[in-house]
């Protein structure tokens, strides 16, 4: 498979999770030993775990939509820059509930295996700036980096 095919599927996937919920078809393009990986949960997720998260999130979110601001690939992983619009309308994940529109942006890294299956996503949110949209307390960098 191409190095466009491979940035293909992950469109696909992030189209038909994030933007469609339709979790049920982006679960067939995961591997059996899927992983998901993010700033945002705290712990690795299995496939069925990672629908529940998305679920959780689009629940809170039904207006959720994920724009690919860049996607490139080099050999069996891809990467994806993308910024998430939407409005917060029910508490999620322990976050409060708002009328703002929020912006997001997460950095992913996708490894796919030989039969092009999703195996593994990385992704990086902007946690600090979206904890200031939502109107809660920031710490400065340097308290981030104290034990």
């Amino acid at each position: 498979m191409s190095l466009d095919d491979r940035k293909r599927v992950v469109r696909q996937h992030i189209e038909l999770t994030w933007n469609k919920g339709r979790l049920a078809l982006a679960e067939q393009m995961h591997s059996r030993d899927f992983l998901y990986k993010s700033s945002f949960v705290g712990h690795p997720l299995d496939s069925a775990g990672f629908c529940q998260m998305v679920q959780a999130i689009r629940h809170a979110m039904p207006e959720l939509q994920v724009v690919v601001e860049d996607c490139i690939a080099e050999g069996a992983r891809v990467f994806t820059w993308s910024t998430l619009i939407g409005t917060l309308e029910k508490p999620a994940l322990g976050y409060p509930s708002s009328d703002k529109v929020l912006s997001i942006s997460a950095m992913a890294f996708w490894t796919l295996n030989p039969r092009n299956e999703i195996q593994e996503i990385c992704t990086m949110f902007d946690m600090e700036s979206f904890r200031a949209q939502l109107g809660l307390e920031t710490r400065a960098f340097a308290e981030k980096a104290l034990p």
